[in-house]
């Protein structure tokens, strides 16, 4: 069943088109992450499916519903965003109850759904305390509860964890996958962060300048990117790529200058075969040492430069004339000017049309 479902949904603010045409259908129980830079769109479509701007064109149904000119209100949505934005004078019993008062919910049920928040949250020691007692976290948690209080089937997360250091925003991401997994509801999220999405999505919807480039699972924008753009923003670090062209006569291979990759294992979704492409592979798909040996594409390249990242080390060299990394367990002892041979599978690999930048 659809839980949320965007029909031709396009924003202008005078003559800058914001949101260009966007369709979208969310299931129920589904948590659909829409990911990208500042700028792309992502927290204005969640706003419009809030009803906290007005939309230029286009509809927009929760559970079969038209709420496309409705209150906030109104949408049957909770939604929770990047600041805070508790009553400071407010206990956080306060805080979550506020709402539930302002919509004349009878006492008891306000006492109900707070202590069902309280106890999915794990807030309940903190009911009695203000929001200047409360650490980031906490505070993100009683953020959390106001929306959960509301007992709504779709939850809206604005960039919910960007305030917070690294170790609060992996806590708080292993609660937030936890939480849904318990209550099942409809969840979308925005947010920047591309750990946050591979983690917590059943799919990604990556945005760039108002339009959605790929709606898929994490791991199918990840190894299966449909274009250009996708492939690069995926990924840290990102993806290597090398500008190539097709061997003559229907050859199976690639050619950058002198070296050549076969072709066999790739797994084309086109029958186009255009005179440039650009050929990706990400650095933790290419190995290094004698296993490189056994793979379908291997060669030797000098180590330029070496960063080791406590699980792992990144390693710089040079291919075709173009900076090329790759990862090595974190205990390799490899030095700058070294020369190792690497390889990798080209069927782990992505080929894309130079000119449209479409997968191949």
């Amino acid at each position: 069943m659809t839980s949320v479902s965007i029909r031709d949904l396009s924003l202008k603010f005078g003559a800058l088109e914001v949101l260009k045409s966007l369709s979208i259908d969310i299931e129920d129980g589904e948590f659909l992450v829409l990911l990208g830079p500042s700028g792309c769109g992502k927290s204005t479509l969640l706003n419009c499916i809030a009803g906290l701007l007005d939309i230029s064109g286009g509809q927009i149904f929760i559970k079969g519903r038209n709420v496309t000119w409705e209150e906030p209100k109104d949408r049957g949505i909770g939604m929770v965003f990047q600041s805070y934005a508790l009553y400071p004078q407010m206990t956080v019993k306060g805080n979550l109850s506020f709402g539930l008062k302002t919509a004349k919910v009878p006492k008891d049920e306000i006492a109900r759904r707070i202590a069902r928040a309280a106890e999915v949250l794990q807030i309940e020691p903190l009911l009695e305390r203000k929001p200047a007692q409360l650490s980031g976290g906490q505070r993100q948690r009683v953020a959390i509860g106001r929306a959960l209080v509301r007992d709504v089937d779709v939850f809206l997360f604005d960039e919910p964890l960007s305030n917070l250091d690294a170790k609060l925003r992996a806590e708080l991401r292993v609660e937030i996958k936890r939480l849904h997994h318990r209550l099942k509801n409809t969840m979308i999220y925005v947010t920047h962060d591309q750990i946050e999405a591979l983690t917590l999505a059943d799919r990604i919807a990556i945005m760039r300048n108002g339009i959605i480039q790929q709606l898929a699972s994490p791991y199918e924008i990840y190894n299966r990117p449909v274009n250009l753009y996708v492939a690069g923003f995926m990924g840290s670090p990102g993806m290597n790529f090398l500008e190539g062209e097709f061997a003559p006569h229907g050859a199976a291979e690639l050619s950058f200058g002198a070296t050549k990759v076969p072709l066999d294992r790739y797994p084309f979704v086109s029958d186009e075969r255009p005179s440039r492409v650009i050929f990706g592979i990400r650095p933790e798909h290419v190995t290094c040492g004698p296993a490189s040996a056994s793979e379908p594409f291997s060669t030797e390249v000098e180590i330029e430069v070496v960063e080791p990242m406590g699980a792992d080390t990144l390693v710089w060299a040079i291919l075709d004339g173009k900076e090329f990394r790759f990862r090595v367990d974190g205990q390799s002892e490899m030095r700058e000017g070294d020369r190792v041979r690497i390889g990798f599978d080209p069927a782990r690999a992505s080929i894309f049309d130079a000119a449209t930048e479409l997968r191949l």
